[in-house]
């Protein structure tokens, strides 16, 4: 998939995962990772600049696994910017399948 393309559906795709569950990075890569290649040099950049847009709270909380998680949580400005981005994708999914 074309690199830039992909950047642009990220937003979309990090904030429909946090919506269904408050989730950190790692699972957010692997979740992304199942459909379109990605790295974590990517998801975590993307993660920081959501945060400070006001789109998503953060946590610390300890793993089972030992170590320190980031937990990613939607804000109600971030689950208005998702309504917003599913709208666009909406549109602009109809427009190009009309085209194909």
């Amino acid at each position: 998939m074309n690199t830039q393309f992909k950047k642009g559906l990220l937003d979309l795709c990090v904030l429909a995962i946090i919506e269904k569950k408050e989730t950190y990075g790692y699972e957010i890569v692997n979740l992304i990772a199942e459909t379109i290649e990605i790295s974590e040099g990517t998801i975590y950049p993307l993660l920081k600049r959501l945060t400070d847009q006001g789109y998503c709270l953060t946590r610390l909380a300890e793993s089972k696994q030992g170590g320190v998680r980031k937990y990613y949580k939607l804000t109600g400005l971030g689950k208005k910017q998702l309504e917003t981005l599913r709208s666009q994708w909406q549109s602009l999914s109809n427009k190009v399948g009309k085209l194909l």
